[in-house]
Order: C-alpha cells, then structure tokens, then sequence
C-alpha cells in the first residue's frame, strides 16, 4: 500500500513512528551474511539457536502420537552429545492437553496457535474462547494473528481493542502477535503494524513475522524492519518486546545469520529465548548436524537423525 494512497489515519501513523530506508534495509542485511564467525562463537550460536526453536506441528492429521513424539525431540533433539532442550513444542489448541501430558512441568514450554489461525477470520468471540480454552488445556503461550483487514482499512483501534482482549483472554500466558508480513505489503505498514501491536501488548510478549501458511515468509528484510520498530519502541518507553521470525528459516547458516542481526540490532539482551524465537522446525535438524559436525569433525548422514515436523 504506498504511502501516497493511504488513508489519512496511515498518514498520522507515518509520520508518528517513522518510515522505512527500503533501501537501507536492503544494503543492512547483506552485511550480516559477510561476518565472519569464529569456531567456538559458531558452537556458542548453533546451542543458542536450538533453544529458541519453537518445534511445531500444524496439520489436520495431527494426532496425540505425532504430538508425543514432537515433544521427545523436543525434550532431546538427538541421542548424542549434550544438545539442550528447544524452546517449545507449538500445537493446535486441540492437541495442549496432549503436549501437557509430555512436557509440563519442564524447560519446554507448550505453546499453541489460536484466535483462528492463520486468517483470523472468526468472531471475536469465537477467538477468544480458542485463547481461553487453550490455556485452560496448559498452553503456556498463545500465537495469536492480527486482523489485516482491519489494519489494511486504517481501523488501527479495532485492531488494539482485539489485541488487547486476547492478552487479558492469555493471563499469564506469552502472546506471540502474528503480524502475516506477506499480506501487509510494504516495509512501512510492517513497522505500522509492529508499533500498533507493541503499545497494547506487555513487556517480553512478541511480535512475530508469519504464519508459515502463506507463500512469502520470515525474511531477513521483514525481520530487520521488526527488530529496529522494537528498538525504537524500547528506546522510547523502556519497554521490552520480543520477536519471533517465522517460515523459511531451514538451515544453521540463515539461523546465524538472524541471531547476527539481532546482536547488532537489539543487542545481547535480546540473545535467549525469553526475547527471540525461531518459528521453524524444519530447522532443528541442520542445527543438530552442524553442532555433531563440530563436535566429530565429519558430517553424519541425514538419516542419522529423527525427523522434525515441517512446521512454520
């Protein structure tokens, strides 16, 4: 949506928060893939990077079994060496209670999508009472997605109101906001949308890229974009937010290359999983791989390890 035919309350939005260096962000990113990074920091980033994979299961054939075994991998992603425990196990709101069974209690956390992910195209009401019915199963964090209509139509209130009733329908449950990035358009409504999303949500909550279920997902170009409006938000009220990228990140490689943006973006406090989250399963693997190739010297065959569900 160019800024030149938005409406006026985009406009106000513009020029309250800012707009984007498109060109910047471009130039920005490039670099990140030419750092150079060392054996013993590549090991330090391969461990970290594990521990921020939210290892994710959403498909109609999902059952409890799939689950279980989602969170085994979960618990420990290989048979070998000292690889530690990914940050959540990601479920539809039917299948909490069947996660609950298999990691409550420990460091992974049951986190599930809801507000009736990925179009968001339900009654409110109905929205709510997912969000409600699924902390009540265990889910201690709610992936919830925005109303791009109402954003695309300059309704920025209706879009806080809904935000703000799924964090009070959350409790003490992390909400991640699901801004779907793909269908904003523009760089600039991605800042619009992260700022309208942080100032009704609470301090480490998330914002997050996508929902895996479109055909454009989690790039380094959006993920900057988020990474600076969190910077300019926490610089301007002393609020923390953190960020979730989401869809396409498959390999060790891209996922250091994120953590290096974060590092020089946001800075070392930003690097847990408190404050920065990977939404991509199919990356556990590469991730494994590479920290046994670290570890041996030689890579081992893919079959050597159990598959993960290709998730978001």
């Amino acid at each position: 949506m160019p800024v030149a035919k938005s409406p006026p309350s985009f406009r106000r939005l513009f020029d309250d928060i800012g707009t984007v260096d498109a060109v910047g962000i471009v130039e920005r990113v490039a670099k990140y893939g030419t750092r150079s990074v060392k054996k013993k920091a590549k090991v330090f980033g391969l461990r970290l990077a594990v521990t921020m994979v939210d290892l994710t299961t959403l498909e109609g054939k999902d059952t409890p079994g799939k689950v279980a075994s989602l969170c085994a991998k979960a618990l420990r992603p290989h048979d070998v060496g000292e690889i530690p425990p990914t940050a959540a196990v990601c479920v539809y709101p039917a299948m909490v209670r069947h996660a609950a069974k298999h990691v409550k209690g420990t460091a992974v956390k049951i986190a599930s999508v809801a507000t009736a992910f990925p179009s968001g195209q339900a009654p409110l009401k109905t929205r709510l009472a997912e969000v409600r019915a699924a902390v009540a199963d265990g889910a201690d964090e709610i992936d919830m997605v925005i109303n791009r209509g109402a954003f695309l139509s300059g309704e920025f209130g209706l879009m806080q109101d809904e935000i703000a009733a799924v964090v009070e329908a959350c409790g003490a449950a992390t909400l991640k906001v699901i801004l779907e990035t793909s269908e904003l358009e523009t760089y600039d409504n991605i800042r619009a949308a992260s700022f309208l999303a942080m100032r009704v949500i609470r301090p480490n909550d998330f914002i997050k890229t996508s929902t895996g279920k479109t055909s454009a997902n989690a790039t380094l170009g959006n993920n900057q974009v988020m990474l600076e409006a969190i910077r300019d938000h926490f610089l301007a009220t002393g609020v923390p937010i953190a960020m979730k990228p989401a869809g396409g990140i498959r390999t060790a490689k891209q996922a250091l290359t994120f953590l290096i943006a974060v590092k020089e973006t946001l800075g070392d406090e930003w690097l847990n999983n408190g404050r920065y989250r990977f939404g991509a399963s199919a990356l556990l693997n590469d991730l494994v791989r590479q920290l046994e190739k670290e570890r041996t010297g030689a890579y081992q065959a893919p079959w050597n390890f159990s598959e993960a569900s290709e998730g978001y």
